[in-house]
């Protein structure tokens, strides 16, 4: 991918345009009903669901919401910035890449759309490399690192049968665990011996991409501060369902929810967690509220939060890039991020199957030396 800027294409909004997009989800409803997909009755669906939430609280969950996701993306603009003071990094395009990326993560699997958003962001600004913004996610990562860390304690301690549910191997077999632990940090310590030059190179640009660590002033006002804001978002968000669906809210109940999800989501490879979380709202509202309302109440917080996040996101990048621009930049980061996870993957599985055959091939025989005497 070109790792040249994509020009926003900001204009009016021209009748025909609107006309053209009007006739396209008409056609798309119409194939989606030939092939048998009841979409009338998806988004029949999804209007009962929200009808079901309390005006006042629907209201305030889709400015919580859009709250959080703001915050976010203002720390990572801080972020690149900082790291690329030459680049002249937008705060708009920022803020709809990463706008697009939570929408993204909702409806594809595997947290592609982390994937895509890191490519984007080396779209879009000049003179970025791949590991330096790896290595600003990696930055970005430390409050939510930190604070997950003790979300994850707080489920292991606090909710009977979490481990067992998603980490069961672990009890069950505690040897296997500690060679596998083992065996990794091996790897990892020999490709680092085979790949020194290259990891090198790849220091060098991480570093430019963390440079706001330098300054710790404003990594904690630009960078922590707004994710603390972001966090407590989310924890209001969780509480306005609980509250809409008649869950005793606390602050002891909301961290169980934050527990459950960040397994789920760490974990899962559908879009979003589908399923998965709503397994593990069940288990950590159990004793709170009963299995029907906790699943009802898991998915009406999912459902508008995935709506909410694919409306935000179109709104922010046709603002940013315009129609066309936002659309190819999304759809060719999307695709360049798929194509790694594949390489990836193909690579993963030739290794196995080249070590198999090398298992496998027969002993070589040994050559007579023709200038022995006898």
């Amino acid at each position: 991918m070109s790792t040249q800027a994509v020009a926003p294409t900001h204009g009016r909004i021209h009748l025909r345009r609107i006309a053209i997009g009007a006739l396209v989800i008409v056609i798309l409803g119409a194939a989606a009903t030939l092939f048998g997909w009841d979409i009338s009755g998806w988004f029949r669906h999804i209007w009962d669901t929200i009808k079901a939430i309390p005006t006042g609280d629907l209201i305030l969950a889709l400015c919580l919401i859009t709250l959080q996701t703001v915050a976010t993306a203002y720390a990572w603009f801080s972020i690149l910035r900082f790291g690329y003071p030459e680049a002249n990094v937008r705060w708009l395009e920022v803020m709809a890449i990463y706008a697009a990326a939570v929408a993204l993560n909702s409806v594809v699997p595997a947290n592609l759309g982390t994937l895509a958003m890191l490519l984007m962001f080396n779209t879009i600004i000049i003179g970025t490399t791949f590991a330096g913004v790896l290595a600003g996610m990696a930055v970005q990562k430390i409050f939510y690192t930190i604070v997950g860390a003790g979300v994850y304690l707080f489920l292991f301690l606090g909710i009977d049968g979490s481990f067992d549910l998603q980490l069961g191997f672990i009890s069950a077999h505690p040897a296997a665990t500690i060679i596998l632990v083992v065996a990794v940090f091996v790897l990892l310590y020999l490709v680092a011996r085979v790949l020194e030059t290259r990891i090198k190179q790849w220091w060098s640009q991480a570093k430019v991409g963390a440079a706001i660590l330098i300054q710790p002033r404003a990594y904690v006002w630009r960078v922590l501060v707004p994710e603390a804001v972001s966090y407590l978002a989310m924890l209001a968000i969780i509480a306005v369902f609980l509250s809409a669906y008649s869950i005793p809210v606390s602050l002891h109940t909301i961290l169980r929810v934050v527990a459950g999800n960040s397994i789920a989501n760490s974990t899962s490879v559908t879009p979003g967690g589908a399923g998965v979380v709503q397994g593990f709202n069940v288990l950590s509202l159990k004793g709170i509220t009963s299995t029907a309302n906790a699943t009802a109440y898991s998915v009406a917080q999912q459902l508008v939060v995935t709506v909410w996040g694919l409306v935000l996101a179109i709104g922010l990048l046709v603002r940013a890039f315009g129609w066309s621009g936002g659309r190819t930049l999304v759809t060719e980061s999307y695709g360049e991020a798929r194509t790694k996870a594949s390489e990836q993957k193909a690579a993963r599985r030739a290794k196995r199957q080249d070590r198999l055959t090398r298992r496998h091939e027969p002993e070589p025989e040994p050559v007579a030396d023709s200038e022995s005497g006898p």
